[in-house]
């Protein structure tokens, strides 16, 4: 499960553009003035509200350019009933990763309220060293991701953690995200148990041992650059800890949540039923009841207090205060503005503006998917391929585009693998190449796209907008060049044996 791989139980259903009479097959200018559109919206977007733009600039810079789409659909034939079920099946791709946005959300309440969060803070302070300490994030993120297969699960619950250790210790939050977002990627990229590791060679035509395998040369490389890179941040980081209030903040949380491995326990629950294969969804919700559990029976007074009525008898505020933790998220009253800033979080409430963003940008994802516009720019992309490298770097280009355009990451495997998979068997390569390329493309950027179904969950997850984690998503952007320079030096770069090529494409392989 690849981020948004935690959402769906199976393949996206994706929208083949109407062709038939009633149709205009769109021109090139057609598909691409939407995506003009957006860049300039986008763009003033960020230059008017910087970092706010995610607060509802973005969202209106996706409507309108999806607009201009629609106008464009209307021209070419296609009716409103049409590109409104185009908008309505795209959003429902979504849905999954709106309840799990949800449900993350309330699991963040209850774990704050139960003290799991506080106690995970507590222990990382503890053993985590600063110089080593975005290299451990990394690696103790990608260890568990292989383990469970799941990117989004490792920073729902160890990425939350080990930021709010980073904020605590004096250390980078951006950076912080950037090593778990580098980690929870390679791990779930390389885990067998992972919906997106499974995709992409059912969509390429291969079996997932041997994806696995031929993604090893990509993968390994780009993780140690990344680690390399997250050592050199640690040895040269300039942050100073103060004592005094290192010793304030372990003291703070040791009076207000009594840490002790105990209140783990919701923890181990979730990672337990990924380890399982249950699905994303209900193992969310029950991490969240068992939290709810560990806070009514390890943190009485702290959830009769949080309910706020003295009023209550101490059986309905311990009601009253797991409720308001689920939906409206823990308000932390320790006294130290930091620490307080740190554990007020979460809460279904805090995701609804990400939903927002996500809503917005699937609805001019199906825009350009049923209107043809979408395919209409793969098709010309498919037009300057040259040789077998220019063909996988193509490929990359298509994923990322489709990631950028559609928002969601399955959409961005399954339509260009489709529409490139023939055209690998042409020129005699094997299909290992493909299903890699879509893992090393469309996977592996999704959190670096905002309004991304993955980057949406990512910031909103772990605090940190999608901007400012980027540059330090290493792995994430180290990996699709890798994968391009392979491709370009035809380094393990592998063909079909000569009698599975189709015979009058051979001269063309």
């Amino acid at each position: 499960m690849s981020s948004n791989n935690d959402l769906q139980q199976s393949e996206p259903v994706t929208m083949e553009p109407l062709q038939d009479s009633k149709h205009t097959t769109p021109t090139l200018l057609d598909a691409l003035l939407p995506i003009i559109a957006l860049v300039i919206m986008l763009t003033a977007a960020v230059y008017l509200f910087s970092s706010d733009s995610s607060y509802g600039a973005n969202q209106i810079a996706l409507i309108m350019a999806g607009c201009i789409g629609l106008l464009i659909g209307w021209k070419n034939g296609y009716s409103w009933a049409e590109m409104e079920q185009g908008i309505v099946r795209s959003i429902g791709v979504a849905t999954g990763a709106i309840l799990i946005l949800f449900t993350v959300g309330s699991l963040i309440g209850s774990w704050i309220l139960a003290g799991t969060v506080p106690t995970m803070i507590y222990y990382g302070m503890l053993v985590l060293n600063p110089e080593y300490f975005y290299a451990a994030c990394c690696l103790l993120c990608a260890v568990v991701a292989i383990s469970i297969g799941s990117s989004w699960t490792v920073a729902g619950t160890l990425g939350i953690a080990l930021v709010g250790v980073a904020s605590a210790m004096g250390l980078s939050v951006e950076i912080t995200a950037g090593a778990i977002i580098s980690g929870a990627y390679f791990g779930d990229k390389m885990s067998p148990m992972s919906d997106t590791t499974n995709l992409a060679p059912a969509v390429a035509g291969t079996d997932i041992f041997s994806h696995i395998r031929h993604m090893v040369w990509t993968t390994v490389p780009s993780i140690i650059i990344a680690m390399i890179c997250f050592l050199l941040l640690g040895f040269n980081n300039q942050a100073v800890i103060d004592n005094n209030n290192f010793e304030q903040t372990l003291s703070l949380i040791q009076t207000q949540f009594n840490p002790g491995v105990h209140l783990l326990l919701p923890l181990l629950v979730v990672f337990i039923l990924a380890w399982k294969k249950i699905p994303a969804f209900p193992t969310v919700i029950i991490g969240t009841i068992a939290g709810a559990i560990c806070a009514v029976l390890f943190q009485f007074d702290n959830v009769v207090n949080f309910a706020g009525d003295d009023s209550l008898s101490p059986v309905v505020a311990l009601v009253k205060g797991v409720w308001v933790a689920m939906f409206n998220g823990y308000t932390a009253s320790t006294g130290d503005e930091v620490l307080d800033n740190l554990l007020s979080r979460g809460g279904m409430s805090s995701m609804i503006n990400t939903v927002w963003l996500i809503l917005c940008a699937m609805t001019f994802g199906g825009i350009m998917e049923v209107t043809g516009l979408l395919k209409r720019i793969l098709q010309s992309v498919l037009g300057l391929v040259k040789s077998s490298g220019s063909l996988i770097i193509t490929t990359l280009a298509s994923c990322i585009g489709a990631n950028l355009i559609t928002a969601d990451q399955f959409i961005a495997i399954v339509l260009p693998g489709r529409m490139l998979k023939v055209e690998y068997t042409k020129r005699g390569l094997a299909p290992v190449n493909l299903s890699r390329a879509l893992e090393d493309s469309a996977t592996i950027t999704s959190p670096l796209i905002p309004w991304n179904t993955c980057g949406a969950y990512m910031a909103s997850t772990l605090g940190v907008a999608t901007v400012a984690y980027l540059p330090y998503a290493f792995f994430n952007l180290v990996c699709p060049l890798i994968s391009a320079a392979y491709a370009k030096y035809d380094f393990k770069v592998e063909r079909l044996p000569q009698a599975e090529v189709p015979q009058t494409e051979q001269a063309v392989a």
